[in-house]
C-alpha cells in the first residue's frame, strides 16, 4: 500500500487523525495533513483506506 495526501485540497477536518492516527498527523499552523507513514503495514490498511473515504476533501488517494 502507497498513501498519496494532497495537502492543497486538504480543509483539515481531521478524519485521518482520528481513523489512523498512526499514519495521519495534523499541522499546527493550519491544520492541514501530515503524512507520517506513505507505506504503512498490513496491520493498519483497513484504517487508512477509511480515512481516505472519510475524508471531506478527497485529500487522501490509496494505490496498491
Amino acid at each position: 500500500m502507497k498513501v498519496i495526501v494532497d495537502e492543497a485540497r486538504c480543509v483539515g477536518g481531521g478524519h485521518c487523525v482520528v481513523t489512523a492516527e498512526r499514519v495521519f498527523d495534523q499541522h499546527e499552523r493550519d491544520g492541514t495533513v501530515v503524512l507520517l507513514d506513505s507505506t504503512p503495514p498490513e496491520e493498519l490498511h483497513e484504517a487508512v483506506h477509511r480515512a481516505a473515504m472519510l475524508c471531506p476533501a478527497a485529500a487522501i488517494s490509496v494505490t496498491a
